[in-house]
């Protein structure tokens, strides 16, 4: 008996091997990059983001050079209305006053184009795109793409963006202003991370 149970258990170990887990076979086999683009534009598109009211706070922090310390913190409350008006209220500024110009520059920008959102979203419309590679974003594995536009806009980046590989959701998008939005700022860095609240 004992032995007829260890065959089983080799047995069954040996069937294990022979058929990868989904997650291995995903890493072994990625989607080709115009697949992985057409779900996350599918996804993005049915974003209710865009369909529901909202309002959401923002926390800026304004940095020179390697100082770990701010220079400038500001607060600002950002609204939005169906399907394309957007306002927005600085609610707190300390540090520099040139902080609260700088964001109140961008935000102007931001407002004044959110009739163009086709013109500013993450698509093969407004970028080239490159799979980079696949890793772990925190627990979650994720298709690396490098971005490229194709004009020059203040509202693109160049950089790289983390795509959710079970949802399609895009996690997290690092850039650089393909142009830059404000002649007070000489170095601008972007990072971008995004997480699910009431569906959106």
């Amino acid at each position: 008996m004992i032995r007829n149970h260890w065959y089983g258990l080799l047995f069954a170990m040996t069937w294990l091997l022979a058929y990868p887990s989904p997650e291995q076979e995903r890493k072994a086999n990625p989607p080709e990059l115009s697949l992985i683009l057409d779900s996350m534009e599918r996804t993005e598109a049915q974003d209710p983001a865009f369909s529901r009211p909202h309002e959401v706070m923002r926390e800026y922090k304004l940095f020179h050079n390697d100082d770990p310390k701010p220079t400038s913190d500001v607060t600002a409350q950002v609204s939005f209305t169906p399907p394309d008006t957007k306002s927005f209220k600085i609610t707190d500024a300390q540090g520099s006053p040139r902080g609260r110009k700088i964001i109140t520059a961008m935000l102007e920008q931001e407002v004044a184009s959110a009739k163009e959102r086709n013109r500013q979203e993450i698509s093969r419309s407004n970028y080239y795109f490159v799979l980079v590679r696949e890793q772990n974003f925190g627990a979650v594995p994720e298709y690396v793409l490098h971005i490229i536009p194709k004009r020059k806009d203040t509202s693109l980046l160049l950089g790289d963006i983390w795509i959710d590989a079970r949802t399609y959701r895009i996690r997290q998008i690092i850039g650089v202003p393909v142009t830059n939005p404000s002649f007070w700022i000489k170095d601008l860095h972007i990072t971008v991370q995004f997480t699910v609240l009431n569906g959106m």
